[in-house]
């Protein structure tokens, strides 16, 4: 188990939190609780209260909802240094999402009183809380415009492509190997597909040779082809 965190520190080093004073990142702090997660515990329910704000320290948070037809939907997979919670705690709403640990994980959950005294106190603060408000809608509209207009194979090689893009690869690099950071089932519903579609797709990506599949572990064999594919 990893050693106590100083949640101070960690602060610091956050966007969000790095242009307050340590003064008031040291209140923020001093009013925040860590929570260890297991894999598979749940935060909150949608329709629960929202109470305040949560940060990853390390681990993966699931936000989905389950549709009227039973069919859980996943929203968004957040990862370390990323924060939720945010939105329907500024609009005083219940939760519109379930927040559940895919992973082991520590968790930083900040009280909403004690949000709203940094945004009174420090404007650079409120417009950070606004501009991580308004990347996530953006990623939310380029989400819904992906799933209008895109066919299912061009959003799991996109979702490829973008994992390809964050791995440090030598330059001229042709060919990476990635691990998929969660279930495959998990990643379909982000995609908006269903288990088999995304699987059938995989197939027939592995049976054009532009990747290998190996569990969770896809061997991109040609990155040059795999971008002709989708495009």
């Amino acid at each position: 188990m990893a050693a106590v965190l100083h949640a101070e520190n960690f602060l610091a080093n956050l966007a969000l939190f790095r242009e307050l004073t340590a003064e008031q990142r040291a209140h923020i702090a001093g009013s925040t609780r860590q929570l260890r997660v297991a894999r598979g515990d749940v935060l909150f329910h949608r329709g629960d209260p929202a109470a305040g704000m949560y940060v990853i320290v390390f681990g993966q948070i699931k936000l989905s909802f389950v549709s009227s037809t039973g069919v859980e939907k996943v929203v968004e997979i957040l990862d370390q240094g990323q924060s939720f919670g945010e939105a329907v705690m500024f609009l005083d709403l219940p939760h519109v999402v379930t927040a559940q640990a895919l992973s082991d994980g520590l968790l930083l959950f900040v009280p909403k009183e004690t949000v709203f005294e940094g945004i009174d106190q420090d404007p650079v603060f409120a417009r950070r809380l606004l501009g991580g408000l308004s990347r996530r809608l953006h990623q939310l509209i380029a989400d819904v415009e992906s799933y209008s207009t895109r066919s299912g194979t061009e959003r799991v090689i996109g979702f490829l492509l973008r994992d390809c893009a964050a791995a440090e690869l030598p330059e001229g690099a042709g060919s990476v190997e990635i691990q998929l950071p969660v279930a495959k089932g998990i990643i379909a519903s982000r995609l908006n597909l269903t288990q088999e579609h995304f699987s059938r797709i995989l197939h027939d990506l592995t049976s054009l040779g532009l990747i290998e599949v190996k569990g969770r572990r896809i061997h991109v064999r040609d990155l040059d082809r795999l971008r002709k594919h989708a495009s």
